[in-house]
């Protein structure tokens, strides 16, 4: 009774904060619910002395709550599976090589230029943190938020083009930086010596693969279902089955569910609406995953907003966490321009994207799942506040600004073209 009774506040504050944000702040909508959080998390902080039951009840609830499990084990497969449904397969296509390029390599050169800043950075104010350890944050801060950025950048009129670019970037590199981190933790926690280059790379064929396989499956499957019944009430239930059924069976057998979240998405969104979907249906099931996919973000970014009562906050921690902004910066400023530069001549890049596509890389809640999943005897701690300083850096500043910068760059082009 007592989750339902967390479960119902955190409801009713997302109800509430998204209202007051509606009603007045008029900031986009997840963001706005972050802050208006963040706000309340201070105002809680600052009453304690006065109000102390407050504190430490508001404290032992978000606490109770375990951050990593609900959204990597609940809410990510949702997240995924409804931003994918609305992806046009074409679109994916026609951008396939720069998305891939984005999603794998710049991740993995993300990963590789943080943990080695990183590890420098650490070592300078005297932690010892391993290499590895490094890497692992590298990888945990690598991936892009799809969420807060994309309302944002509809709004500022991008060419669909580019739009398409960083939301199937965002959708894919969640898949691609969970299973690189899953690597990187199982080498931390058996040792580099005790793992070949074939047992890493089996890994990743198994992790992402796999996962790729069975959202394919998942598709077909769905799809099947969908063209041979009409009764748009059972349709949408076969989808919801699917996500949760599939992405439970990918944790089963150890595969990437996000990777499979998003492919059954694609296809589910494709395949499925043009064979399988009549108007009615194609209708509710749109409904349906905009309105689940609107309560959990908006959930999430509450969330988000209450860490903030519970993470362990040092005065070197928010020294490190701080340059640790600008790191993550230049990582995503090379991440994105070597394989810019690397496909300029072989891919059209709609012009002033490269500036975009760095500025629009905002983390998210993955980041902060992933961080606080680390142990906290192995200097976990110190990475989940410096996770949540760049997470929350990445979307207020970068959030509220990609659309102005969106808007600045088009405009300018438009005038230099006259």
């Amino acid at each position: 009774m007592q989750v339902y009774h967390y479960f119902t506040i955190i409801i009713i504050l997302a109800a509430a904060f998204g209202y007051f944000n509606q009603r007045f702040l008029k900031l986009p909508r997840t963001i706005g619910v972050m802050i208006i959080a963040l706000l309340t998390s201070l105002g809680i902080v600052l009453a304690a002395t006065y109000f102390p039951n407050l504190f430490v009840q508001t404290k032992a609830m978000i606490l109770s709550i375990d951050f990593y499990t609900i959204l990597m084990e609940v809410m990510l497969s949702f997240l995924l599976f409804a931003g994918s449904i609305h992806i046009k397969l074409n679109d994916i296509k026609s951008e396939r090589v720069p998305i891939i390029a984005l999603s794998t390599i710049g991740v993995l050169i993300s990963t590789v230029i943080v943990g080695g800043m990183m590890y420098w950075l650490f070592q300078l104010f005297g932690h010892n943190i391993s290499v590895i350890n490094c890497l692992l944050f590298g990888a945990l801060i690598s991936p892009t938020d799809p969420i807060a950025v994309l309302g944002i950048l509809k709004s500022a009129n991008i060419p669909k083009s580019l739009e398409t670019k960083i939301s199937g970037e965002s959708l894919f590199n969640d898949g691609v930086a969970v299973v690189l981190f899953m690597a990187i933790y199982e080498i931390s926690a058996v040792g580099f010596a005790n793992m070949g280059i074939s047992d890493i790379a089996l890994l990743f064929l198994r992790e992402a693969g796999g996962g790729i396989l069975l959202g394919t499956a998942l598709g077909s499957l769905g799809t099947y279902i969908l063209k041979t019944i009409d009764d748009y009430s059972v349709e949408v239930m076969v989808t919801l089955a699917m996500v949760m059924g599939g992405y439970w069976l990918a944790s089963a057998l150890h595969i990437s569910g996000p990777l499979s979240m998003v492919v059954a998405g694609i296809f589910i969104g494709n395949r499925g609406r043009e064979i399988g979907m009549s108007s009615v249906t194609e209708e509710y099931i749109d409904k349906f995953w905009e309105m689940l996919d609107e309560i959990l973000n908006a959930v999430l970014f509450l969330l988000i907003g209450l860490e903030l009562l519970v993470i362990k906050f040092e005065n070197i921690y928010i020294l490190i966490g701080i340059i640790a902004i600008f790191v993550v910066l230049l990582a995503r400023l090379i991440s994105v321009g070597i394989p810019f530069f690397l496909l300029k001549k072989r891919v059209k890049f709609e012009q002033n994207s490269f500036p975009i596509l760095v500025w629009g890389g905002i983390r998210g809640g993955i980041s902060v799942a992933l961080a606080l999943a680390l142990p906290r005897h192995n200097s976990g701690d110190m990475f989940v506040a410096i996770t949540y300083i760049i997470v929350l850096f990445s979307i207020i500043f970068q959030g509220l600004t990609i659309g102005g910068l969106a808007k600045k760059l088009t405009a300018k082009s438009a005038k230099k073209s006259q």
